[in-house]
């Protein structure tokens, strides 16, 4: 017999899978980077079924680390590959269990994505805001000394982020500006967009401003109802033209084909969620060339973390297709610090030359 469950499913009914005594000839996972964190409850569940063999389907094997992939390889083959290997040395030891398949070598109907770095000028309130917020943040910072950490700078970052969508005090917003005359054209050609931020906070500030174009929302704080409703909306009537999304609901799990605008008004930290998210319209199904545009506020933060998520997509093809590695592929906390010219407590922690 054939048995369909949910990682949810297994995981409840851990204790009836380790009484069965027979094994499934096969088990496949679909989404399987559900089980890159091996102390996870769920790669836990997984890998105690008892199977003959051993399939995972996923589109994002690599989220941040090389470890991700040796995670879904305790399920695959495990033993097979194992922490501390280097880029080339996994991908070697990995490349007999895997096949790949790009959507330009399968996908030949697959319509073009054209993808557009929209670089801002932040309003000069935002401007304000945002220099005073990095000189009081850096100075703090540097003030700690050793007892500064990675979660002292994420917290000085997500503030600035916030500041680029939209400033703190004034809710002035040049992308909000930038995003309003490019969903003109799009509401003027009977087509739709869909619009992704990291924060709810920011989609509720965005329907409120995009009230013209009647935008609907899709995040977890909604009932799954709620949600459904919106997507049923913005598939069929024709007054919605634009949705907005957390990436935290929106990344995977929904068909929006039918949508031939991507928008990235802030930027997720992991490139992969990222590549889920426009995946949710450049698809199979999608009728015409697909737009993506990704926001960039000049001179702040956001520049900075861009160059960082370029060197980190590069690290699944360096694994899955054995090409030569970048330098400094993941985000390590030298990263992080060196975001404000920053050194990590304990090898100096001095504004960099």
């Amino acid at each position: 017999p054939v048995k369909v469950a949910h990682y949810e499913a297994v995981i409840r009914d851990r204790p009836i899978l380790d009484e069965m005594r027979a094994e499934f000839d096969l088990v496949i996972l679909d989404e399987a980077q559900r089980i890159k964190n091996r102390a996870s409850q769920t790669s836990k569940a997984v890998c105690s079924i008892p199977r003959k063999r051993s399939w995972a389907l996923t589109g994002t094997p690599v989220e941040n680390r090389s470890e991700d992939l040796v995670g879904i390889f305790d399920f695959v083959a495990p033993g097979q590959v194992h922490d501390g290997m280097s880029p080339r040395v996994l991908g070697t030891a990995a490349k007999g269990h895997c096949l790949r398949r790009t959507k330009d070598k399968v996908l030949k109907d697959m319509p073009p994505r054209l993808d557009t770095d929209r670089y801002i000028e932040l309003s000069n309130e935002q401007r304000e805001t945002y220099r005073r917020a990095e000189e009081e943040g850096v100075l703090r910072l540097s003030e700690m000394g050793q007892e500064a950490t990675i979660q002292h700078v994420f917290e000085l970052v997500l503030r600035l982020k916030q500041i680029c969508n939209f400033d703190t005090a004034t809710r002035a917003s040049a992308k909000t500006d930038c995003l309003v005359a490019e969903l003109e054209e799009v509401q003027s050609s009977g087509r739709k967009a869909i619009v992704f931020s990291q924060w709810v906070d920011t989609l509720s500030r965005l329907r409120e401003r995009l009230k013209s174009f009647g935008p609907l929302e899709y995040h977890g704080g909604m009932s799954t109802a709620a949600r459904d409703e919106a997507i049923q909306s913005f598939r069929n009537k024709s007054q919605h033209s634009v949705l907005l999304l957390s990436y935290g609901a929106g990344a995977v799990g929904l068909n929006l084909q039918f949508s031939q605008y991507v928008f990235l008004f802030d930027r997720w930290w992991n490139p992969a969620i990222e590549d889920q998210a426009i995946n949710r319209a450049h698809r199979i199904g999608a009728v015409g060339a697909v737009t993506v545009t990704k926001f960039l506020s000049v001179g702040t933060i956001e520049e900075r973390i861009d160059e960082v998520l370029a060197r980190k997509r590069n690290l699944s093809d360096v694994i899955l297709s054995q090409a030569e590695p970048e330098p400094a592929v993941s985000m390590s906390a030298e990263d992080i610090f060196s975001l404000f010219g920053l050194k990590v407590p304990g090898q100096g922690n001095r504004r960099a030359a």
